[in-house]
This record gives C-alpha cells, sequence and structure tokens, in this order.
C-alpha cells in the first residue's frame, strides 16, 4: 500500500540543483524516466536554473514538471507539499535552511527525507513537530545518504542475522570502514564548519554533541557506558589500527534512535561505536594518528572565527564536488562485528558501488523517497523515524536491487 494522500506526484525533489540533487534527479530519470509509473517533479527558488537541470538531462526529461518555491517561502512551500506525497530535500545546511520545510510537511501531512547529518538540528525538528507529525500523519525520515544509511541499514541486518542465527540480537555492535573512496562536496562541507561554529558558540550543544542518546525518545538511555573512539587504538578483531570516523557522530546516534523506537529490540544496554580502519603495523598506527590530528584540527579551526575564513578558503564550496568520473570509481566497504550477551559472534560486510558521498547518497536518497511512496501500510504513523525504524527490510530489498548495495554475512561463531 502507499502513502493515500491524493496528490499530482509521487514524490518532489526540491533543492534539484544543488550538487546532490543533480545527480539524485538524473538517477530517477535514467531508471524511472520523467513521465512513467512514479509521477514527479523537481523544485527550487530558480525557474531558470531548474529549466537549465531540464535541458542538461536530455530529451527524457522534457516532461519533467518544474515548480518554483524558495527555502524561506512558507506559502511556496505549503502550496508545493499539497502537490505531492514525498518532498526529497537536497537543501542544507538544513541547519540554516531547513526549518520551513519541515513545517510545511507536517502540516499538510506530506512525507519527507532529506540526507542531513545535523544531529542538533535534528532534535530541534523533533522537539517542535513530532507531535504535530502524528497528528497530521507526516512521516520524516532523516539522514537518507551516507550518513547514516549504510549504518542504520547495516546494523538492523546485522541483528536480522543474528537473531536468525543465534535466536537473539547482538547487545554489542561495531561499525569499522575498511575502505572508502570518494570526495567531499562542498555542501557536506559547509554542514560540518556549521556544525563546529554553532557548538563553538554554545557550551551547552558541546554537551549535546558529546551524548550519544542526543536524539534518542526521553527516557531511552543505557547503564553501560557508550564507546567512543576519540584516538588511534588497535582492533583486535580485525588486527588493525584504528581512528575516529568523522561520521561516527552521526550515525551512532542514528542508530540508537533506531533502537529505540523499535523498543529497543537490540537490548536496552545495547552499545555501539564506529571507527576508520588505517592498517597494519607501525605505517596503520602512524596513519591513524595522522587522521585523528587532521579532524582535530579541522574542527577546533572551523569552531573559532579568527580561523573559520581559512578552513573556508581551502574546502570546496557549495555547489562544488566530486567529477562524475571520480563518482562512478568510488566505493566503500564497511564491516560490522556483534556479540550477544553469551558470547556469539557475527560478522557482517556492506557495500556500495560508487563514491559514498554523492554518487551512492543520491542512489540512497531517492530509493528512501520511493520507499516512502510505494512501499509502506497507511498504518505506517507520522511522526520522525530513521531508516532501519520506518522502512527496514523494504528499502533494503530496493537497495540491493536498485541502489548498488550489498549486505552479506562473513562469519558466524
Amino acid at each position: 500500500m502507499t502513502n493515500s494522500k491524493q496528490a499530482d506526484y509521487d514524490l518532489v525533489v526540491f533543492g534539484a540543483t544543488s550538487f546532490v540533487g543533480q545527480i539524485l534527479t538524473r538517477y530517477l530519470v535514467e531508471n524511472y524516466g520523467a513521465s512513467g509509473k512514479v509521477t514527479w517533479a523537481i523544485a527550487g527558488r530558480s525557474e531558470g536554473k531548474l529549466n537549465a537541470l531540464k535541458a542538461e538531462l536530455g530529451a527524457q526529461a522534457a516532461d519533467l514538471p518544474v515548480l518554483v518555491a524558495d527555502a524561506a517561502d512558507d506559502s511556496a512551500l505549503a502550496s508545493m507539499c499539497r502537490q505531492t506525497r514525498v518532498v526529497i530535500s537536497t537543501v542544507g545546511p538544513y541547519a540554516l535552511y531547513g526549518e520551513p520545510l519541515i513545517k510545511a510537511c507536517v502540516d499538510t501531512g506530506t512525507d519527507y527525507c532529506d540526507l542531513t547529518g545535523e544531529v542538533q538540528w535534528i532534535r530541534r525538528m523533533v522537539e517542535g513537530y513530532e507531535a504535530q507529525a502524528r497528528k497530521t500523519g507526516a512521516r520524516i525520515v532523516h539522514c537518507c545518504g551516507f550518513d547514516s544509511i549504510p549504518s542504520d541499514m547495516g546494523v538492523w541486518f546485522l541483528q536480522q542475522q543474528a537473531e536468525k542465527a543465534f535466536g537473539k540480537t547482538c547487545q554489542d555492535v561495531r561499525m569499522r570502514v575498511k575502505v572508502a573512496k570518494g570526495g567531499l562536496s562542498g555542501g557536506t562541507v559547509a554542514s560540518m564548519i556549521n556544525v563546529a561554529k554553532e557548538a563553538g558558540a554554545d557550551p551547552k550543544l558541546r554537551k549535546e554533541l558529546a551524548n550519544p542518546f542526543s536524539i534518542c525518545p526521553e527516557g531511552h538511555r543505557s547503564k553501560v557506558r557508550q564507546p567512543s573512539l576519540k584516538t588511534a587504538e588497535y582492533d583486535k578483531d580485525f588486527d588493525v589500527w584504528l581512528a575516529p570516523f568523522v561520521m561516527g557522530a552521526i550515525n551512532t546516534r542514528v542508530v540508537h534512535r533506531s533502537n529505540a523506537l523499535q523498543k529497543a529490540r537490540y537490548g536496552q544496554e545495547f552499545t555501539y561505536d564506529e571507527a576508520m580502519m588505517t592498517g597494519k603495523g607501525a605505517k596503520g598506527r602512524l596513519t591513524a594518528y595522522g587522521i585523528t590530528a587532521a579532524l582535530g584540527a579541522f574542527f577546533t579551526a572551523s569552531a573559532i572565527k579568527p580561523t573559520r575564513w581559512v578552513v573556508e578558503k581551502l574546502v570546496p564550496k557549495p555547489g562544488e564536488g566530486p567529477s562524475p568520473e571520480d563518482q562512478e570509481n568510488g566505493f566503500y566497504d564497511l564491516r560490522f562485528v556483534g556479540r550477544t550477551t553469551d558470547g556469539k559472534t557475527i560478522i557482517t560486510k556492506v557495500t556500495g558501488d560508487r563514491d559514498p558521498g554523492y554518487g551512492s547518497t543520491a542512489k540512497m536518497l531517492g530509493e528512501a523517497g520511493l520507499c516512502l511512496a510505494f512501499d509502506l501500510s497507511d498504518d505506517d504513523q507520522g511522526g520522525f523515524w530513521t531508516p532501519a525504524s520506518m522502512l527496514d527490510g523494504k528499502l533494503l530489498e530496493r537497495l540491493t536491487s536498485k541502489a548498488g548495495l550489498t549486505f552479506d554475512v562473513l562469519e558466524t561463531r
């Protein structure tokens, strides 16, 4: 069954001319056409840029509808939302531009997904709009890109397999990035700088960003101390050195929210963390310390006004990102280790066939939107969800059949 809301379109891509938006619209045109079984439109603030994008997409996009709406125009956003069952938003940093669209979707009962990794903004949206979303039936699903679908769905898959193999879920899960090849876009960097800027000015926010349960429903906590890699560390499971993973701060919180929204299916005392593999021996150790130092320098410089402008001059600007060739040649391989309370172990793998931040993210985001439009029951209630807690196995099937991801069990013991 689908969302029963009567509308002109199944989905609208808002921010279609952004870096990720352009990749996403090309993916949708190439895989679903512009006037086939999926009815959809592109939207943004510049009609000229939207029409230019249509021209770039070629003859098969000639019938693609264009909707003009500015992220700060409440009436235009509400009008756009009334015309569609699902909005996919690529307009970030979301903490700067995202709230009016969330309000419009919640007020009109329109389903929504995005690719934000801004945990402080997610918390504000949940606090401000969840009660209304439950009333109107709007299903809001954040973090539908590389952060955090591979992590969130990777843990969901591991737990499914653990239940089959052991009859129980794993209370402790660790994700390790074995390899990830791909570049950063200016939009992602701008979001990271904005988080650092907000945290640098707000001690309360810094404390919140250190809380792994910051976006969980009130009352969902674990008495067990959560692991959190802050510096180089040796990993016995894979015989490699580890460094902190820049996306771990958001991914861990999304995974914990998924656990909470599934009524603590992974366990009330569930623990989870993420890190990057940097290799074996002295070289791996040196690399791990080097990455740790570089990440610390980036966030410290981004948080302080005198040095922030230097960072902004050195990194890609919004609208810039990896070339089509780099997107095509990118890939990632994530490993998950889960352990039950009685010591049983399962190791799984998640891979993607494009660069994680853009080529793969666009496909994941598109399929998440289509999953919202076509795969859910009208009984699935409104509110703020995660990919695993709302889309679960239906999204997993789309990711493996359409979006170039694989989910495999490597070992159980």
